[in-house]
């Protein structure tokens, strides 16, 4: 068994999409060959935050999924595929150093500084305690179980067991671990705001009452991806999910015609336009836009 770091550069010239595919060139494809079966975390070298469209410069680890099988790339000379499934976000994003400790200790260099030669491989294997360490750092809040990092210096990492690292991926392929999950993340991207209405209700539990909604569900293969989300409230995600709306690309509500009284419309954003994330990187992806207007909806 192995496991690994996979990176991504989002607007790149490899046709990923992280939810269900990695592209890569064939200098890797020793490096990926042994991961069928075993899980990967992506990591971007910039990432933007939720409000900004701009990379802010952010060296991050912020999913993880477990690879099925590769393929070579048919358009493609000397580069391959590796298909993915159970696709899950962090609840927070990782950075690949906290203090003086590395997560992947072959990022650190001898002198105590980052390694920038080792940067430069897009597929890093890691050890299975690199990888448990973090899976707690991105999903500490939902773990039961972990121990709590605290940031060691390399070399004083203790290796787990076998069977701890099994538990913890035994929580993260629960549905009702991903169910916790995704509802966390894409209602901090959402700022617990529907999407549609643009109401924010807090109820007198301190509890948001906006709910997460998959746009491609994950009974059609939809992903557990913020980019896969949509922030609404009840009565909206119940017409969404039975495809009395839809979304457009440049995110306009579509709305089938006399399927909604006038005063749940009244209740809409006045100008028909979802109010979204800036950043493509949680913002709903095109793909799955398309799923929901082509499959779902009754426009």
């Amino acid at each position: 068994m192995a496991k690994a770091i996979f990176t991504v550069r989002r607007n790149s010239n490899y046709d990923d999409l992280p939810e269900y595919r990695y592209h890569f060139p064939k200098r890797y494809l020793s490096r990926v060959k042994p991961l069928v079966n075993d899980w990967v975390v992506y990591y971007e070298p910039s990432r933007a935050t939720a409000d900004s469209k701009l990379r802010d410069g952010r060296q991050v680890y912020f999913a993880i999924a477990k690879v099925d099988s590769l393929e070579s790339d048919p358009r493609l000379d000397d580069h391959y595929y590796a298909y993915v499934s159970d696709y899950l976000e962090f609840d927070r994003c990782v950075p690949f150093r906290e203090g003086e400790h590395f997560y992947e200790s072959k990022l650190q260099h001898p002198n105590g500084g980052p390694n920038a030669v080792a940067f430069m491989n897009a597929v890093r294997p890691i050890s299975d305690n690199e990888y448990t360490h973090i899976l707690h750092a991105g999903f500490k809040e939902l773990i039961v179980g972990s121990p709590q990092h605290t940031r060691e210096p390399r070399g004083t990492l203790e290796e787990k067991p076998r069977d701890f690292e099994r538990k913890i991926i035994q929580q993260v392929v629960n549905r009702p671990f991903r169910d916790a999950a995704f509802s966390k993340q894409v209602k901090t991207a959402y700022k617990d705001t529907c999407a549609v209405t643009g109401l924010k209700i807090i109820n007198g539990g301190g509890r948001a009452e906006v709910e997460a909604a998959h746009i491609r569900p994950v009974s059609d293969n939809g992903r557990d991806s913020v980019r896969n989300g949509i922030a609404l409230c009840k009565t909206v995600h119940w017409m969404f999910d039975r495809g009395l709306i839809s979304i457009d690309d440049d995110y306009t509500l579509l709305v089938k015609k006399g399927s909604i009284p006038d005063s749940m419309l009244a209740m809409f954003r006045p100008d028909r336009r979802l109010c979204v994330p800036l950043s493509t990187t949680v913002a709903p992806h095109p793909e799955y836009l398309q799923y929901h207007r082509d499959t779902i909806f009754k426009g």
